[in-house]
């Protein structure tokens, strides 16, 4: 959908969640910039007599209050990564699998997800269960800026639920739990001198190999977590040292990785990678957020699978069920979009997946036991 005026695509949720993701995605909202998109959902929010709208920020909570005897929570994430000349979308037949998509940043991740829950949130006025609909902002981006976690923390009674759904990508099927994921900072020191004269130094550049030697041959387990596999992974993504083109390196850091299974808590996913570095000389954490257990044994969520006719299989990547799940929360992930795709600048969903998503979501609310 081209939108050369620049003005924010009208949105109409009585047009349905394959048009509503064409311009929710026409709206461009890098994280820090979804200021104008939550102004857009909002407006539509609070038209809806049956809700109840809360804001945070650029987070929208909307809740109905019917009584019901349980409540689940639907979240997904309003910004996106950086564009890079991929908006406005374009609809498109897909080579591969000639399938019908829709083109453009967001439209995986996870705009299509974010259209399905707002056609919902404002048709189902008696659904089966109460329903608290959030939509967030700074997702992508470090965890400290998370709506969610923010709102969470300033309003955690708006969040008390049985269930929850986080409408990431999943190719239209359930993916249980979440991964953790842990960044730590490996520095190796050395000695600087001049490198005419090398034998005065100590390279720690060249120290640093044997770290990045047994990373490259780490073998990462398949942890089976109540019946999931979740496959871990230990990586440097990052290294650094160095002084000047004549000057032994006296310092080298290596940025790494660690995504682990659920099964395995916080401090001992620390644990493990300072026993992992323990010849180097500085082992620093710089962010660490906990896994979530699939959850599936829960009635809601065993109910949830049925209603989308798939096994549900382990999300191998961090999301924030794990913000659910650390309040006792039982939460799953569910929306149309390759998790693949993500992020990539050929992200594209299928119009099929989102029709899919939709009409699952529409029948297990308006009949969940």
């Amino acid at each position: 959908m081209s939108n050369p005026s620049g003005a924010a695509p009208i949105l109409d949720p009585a047009l349905g969640p394959v048009e509503l993701t064409r311009r929710l995605c026409d709206i461009p909202s890098v994280s820090g910039d979804e200021t104008r998109i939550a102004d857009a959902v909002e407006g539509l929010l609070r038209s809806a007599p049956h809700l109840v709208v809360t804001r945070d920020g650029d987070t929208l909570i909307a809740r109905t209050e019917l009584g019901r005897a349980r409540r689940v929570v639907i979240a997904g994430h309003l910004d996106t990564v950086p564009i890079n000349a991929n908006l406005p979308v374009r609809d498109e037949i897909d080579a591969e699998t000639g399938e019908s998509v829709i083109r453009g940043r967001g439209t995986v991740d996870m705009k299509a997800g974010v259209a399905v829950q707002l056609v919902l949130a404002l048709e189902l006025v008696e659904p089966a269960v109460d329903i608290t609909w959030v939509w967030y902002d700074h997702e992508e981006v470090e965890s400290s800026l998370n709506g969610l976690g923010r709102a969470l923390r300033n309003a955690p009674a708006l969040f008390d639920a049985d269930f929850a759904i986080l409408g990431e990508p999943t190719r239209g099927g359930i993916e249980g739990g979440c991964n953790g994921t842990l960044r730590a900072r490996i520095t190796v020191l050395g000695r600087r001198a001049p490198s005419a004269r090398s034998w005065m130094g100590v390279n720690a550049i060249h120290r640093a190999g044997a770290l990045l030697e047994r990373l490259a041959a780490f073998e990462p387990e398949t942890v089976t977590v109540d019946g999931l596999d979740y496959r871990e992974g230990l990586n440097a993504v990052r290294i650094g040292g160095g002084v000047a083109g004549n000057v032994i390196p006296d310092r080298c850091d290596i940025e790494v990785n660690y995504r682990f299974a659920p099964s395995r808590t916080p401090e001992e996913a620390e644990q493990f990678v300072r026993e992992f570095f323990a010849d180097a000389d500085e082992v620093e954490l710089l962010d660490l957020a906990p896994g979530a257990r699939p959850g599936l044994e829960d009635p809601l969520a065993a109910s949830l699978v049925r209603a989308v006719g798939r096994p549900a299989v382990a999300k191998v990547g961090w999301t924030d069920v794990s913000r659910f799940s650390a309040l006792s929360i039982p939460a799953v992930n569910f929306g149309p979009g390759d998790p693949l795709l993500a992020h990539a600048d050929d992200e594209r969903v299928p119009v099929a997946q989102i029709e899919s998503v939709s009409a699952a979501m529409r029948e297990w609310l308006v009949s969940v036991q």
